[in-house]
Formats: structure tokens, C-alpha cells, sequence
């Protein structure tokens, strides 16, 4: 009788969630949030959320929230170039966490106005990059590294050997090319004169507050601040429903969750 009344009980709970999920997505108009978190390494993910939204016409905006102190240049520079798409049919604004830097402002540009708090670090308007040489290393414990190559820069970074000085000159202007195009597109996305995005592009970092005197940021704000400002734009009269793009659901909502997708597909 126990694990009858329990599994009974169980039914109960989902039907409530399901229809109050239903019900909740149904009332009221919604507002996108894509939320990056972390060491950028890829944009996959990000990317489905951003076509994900921009072809749902119930979406009326969307929140970017960003948490992260950036990642590889070429995944930032896509999520870039794709919120600046999204922007061409939704009202996008960005929000900053804790860390909104490097690779993770490169993202916070493409917005239409970006929140910060006044402890976010923001900035590191910069890029890095890094090689570990081991070739002392390996001759202290008697070891040596062969290496057969075709193509003079084939083995460019070898931390087997030191970087001759012809290497590091073609590095630095891959860098310098990839820093130049960071620049250019902090430049058009806050409307400051290039001049100006070098002299703050060089690698430092803001507080909020100090990123806020620079023009790197619209407003000291929470997201909610952002939220509130975003339904304000969109003339939405109630309290929005927030739509994430990536659900944190637990077990008995992730059962649930194609149910929900399928009842709001027939009630449409």
C-alpha cells in the first residue's frame, strides 16, 4: 500500500509541475536568457540557443549572461558575430556576472546595452599566448627530443627546443592581426573612436565602476535591473516569463519536459 501511495503521489506532483509549466509558459510574454558560464572553448551549444531564439517568435528579446573570463578567440568571435544577427530581429542585452573579460567581453560588445555590477572584472581587452619550453629541462635528466619535419614552421611551438626569433616575429603578428580585429569590434560595438579602444585595449582590466567611466558598459545594474529595463523596451505589461535557453532541470522535470514541448505545440 506504501509504494502504491507513493507512486500515486508521484503522478500527482508531475501533473501539478506539468500543468503550472504549461500554464506559466502559456501566460504572459517571454524574454530569452542565454547564459555563458566558463572557459569558452567551443560555441556549438551557444549558437543553437542564439537560432533557437531568433526563429522563436514568442521570444519578444533576450538576456546574454555572461560569466566567464573568456576562451579560445575564434568561438568568442563567432558568438559575437551571431548575437549581432540576433540583434537584427530581437532586443538584445547583455548582463555581466562576477567575470566578463577577454574572450567574454569580445561577446558582451555585440549587445545592445551591457550591465555590469561594480565588482564585475571586465576588460582584458587583449590576447595571449603562451609556450612552455623544456629543453634545460630534458638536458639536466639526460634526455633528447628528435623531431623530423617538412616545412620550415611545421613544429612552430616546439616546447622542445627554444622559439627562434623569426617564430616569435610570426607569432606576434597573428596575435597582433587577431588584437587589431578586437579592437575594431569593441570600437563599433560601444561607439567609442579607435584610438580610444586602443589606449583601454591594452590588456588591463575594470571593475564595473571603472568600466562603466570608460564606456565599456551602459549601466551599473543586476540582471534583474537588465530584465526589468529589457520588458520596459518591449512595452510588456506583466511580469515577463523568463525562457532559458539551457534548462537546469531535475529528474523528475527532465521526464516531464517533452510532455510540456508537446502540449504547447498542440495549443498554439
Amino acid at each position: 500500500m506504501k509504494k502504491r501511495a507513493l507512486i500515486i503521489g508521484f503522478f500527482i506532483i508531475g501533473a501539478i509541475i506539468f500543468f503550472a509549466s504549461v500554464i506559466g509558459k502559456l501566460s504572459g510574454e517571454k524574454i530569452g536568457v542565454i547564459e555563458i558560464e566558463g572557459v569558452i572553448a567551443d560555441s556549438r551549444e551557444i549558437l543553437e540557443q542564439i537560432e533557437k531564439f531568433k526563429d522563436d517568435e514568442g521570444i519578444k528579446g533576450v538576456i546574454v549572461r555572461v560569466d566567464s573570463p573568456g576562451g579560445a578567440s575564434a568561438p568568442c568571435q563567432e558568438i559575437h558575430r551571431e548575437i549581432k544577427k540576433l540583434r537584427e530581429k530581437k532586443r538584445v542585452f547583455i548582463s555581466m556576472g562576477s567575470v566578463c573579460a577577454s574572450g567574454g567581453y569580445y561577446i558582451a560588445v555585440a549587445g545592445e546595452k551591457i550591465y555590469a555590477m561594480p565588482s564585475t572584472i571586465t576588460g582584458s581587452i587583449g590576447v595571449l599566448m603562451e609556450q612552455i619550453v623544456v629543453e634545460d629541462l630534458l638536458k639536466k635528466v639526460g634526455l633528447q627530443a628528435n623531431t623530423i619535419k617538412a616545412g620550415e614552421y611545421k613544429d612552430l611551438g616546439n616546447p622542445f627546443r627554444k622559439m627562434r626569433e623569426d617564430e616569435r616575429a610570426y607569432l606576434k603578428g597573428i596575435i597582433d592581426t587577431i588584437h587589431q580585429q578586437f579592437l575594431e569590434d569593441v570600437s563599433r560595438g560601444r561607439n567609442i573612436p579607435m584610438e580610444k579602444a586602443k589606449e583601454i585595449g591594452d590588456g588591463r582590466i575594470f571593475t564595473g565602476t571603472m568600466a562603466k567611466e570608460y564606456n565599456l558598459v551602459d549601466k551599473i545594474g543586476t540582471f534583474y535591473d537588465a530584465v526589468e529595463d529589457l520588458k520596459m523596451v518591449l512595452h510588456i505589461k506583466g511580469k515577463p516569463v523568463l525562457v532559458y535557453g539551457k534548462k537546469r532541470l531535475s529528474i523528475l522535470r527532465l521526464l516531464l519536459s517533452s510532455l510540456i514541448d508537446e502540449m504547447e505545440y498542440l495549443l498554439r
